[in-house]
């Protein structure tokens, strides 16, 4: 009989391990709801941006990406992103897609400029690059390698 108490008090224990670690799970796994003021971006090509995707300036992330869609008047790739309310974009701010690295993710990269008006909430970020994808830049250095080299021989 000793030993089915010791079992027992065992598999309580056990069982409130298990829960300790699913209330971290969860806490973990539930992102923070970002406040802020929201922005739009209108671009050609995001390459592969997600919602969830960072929003960064200098590498330091003061936003996220909170929706995507098309435009269907211009058939642009609408971004729209929820922005610090610490971070007051100028109003010329330009707008770029980037990528972490070969393998990585993309994101949204921001470079202030230099106007005394800010963006509001709800504004248009109107300045933007779209993404150029790896295949189009090495593409584009055998176009140009290729033409002035063998440009002569036609």
């Amino acid at each position: 009989m000793g030993s089915k108490v010791i079992e027992s008090i065992m598999g309580a224990v056990v069982l409130l391990v298990a829960a300790i670690f699913l209330v971290f799970a969860l806490r973990q796994a539930r992102p923070d709801v970002p406040t802020g003021y929201v922005v739009s971006a209108y671009f050609n090509s995001v390459g592969g941006l997600e919602v969830g995707s960072d929003v960064r300036i200098n590498g330091i992330k003061v936003g996220l990406v909170t929706a995507e869609r098309l435009d269907s008047a211009t058939f642009q790739a609408v971004v729209e992103m929820i922005i610090d309310p610490k971070v007051q974009l100028p109003s010329d701010t330009i707008a770029a897609i980037a990528s972490d690295g070969l393998l990585g993710g993309k994101h949204v990269r921001l470079e202030p400029g230099k106007a005394r008006t800010t963006v509001a909430t709800g504004g248009i970020l109107a300045n933007t690059r779209d993404y150029r994808s790896l295949e189009e830049l090495v593409g584009e250095i055998i176009f140009l390698a290729t033409g002035q080299s063998g440009g002569g021989n036609q």
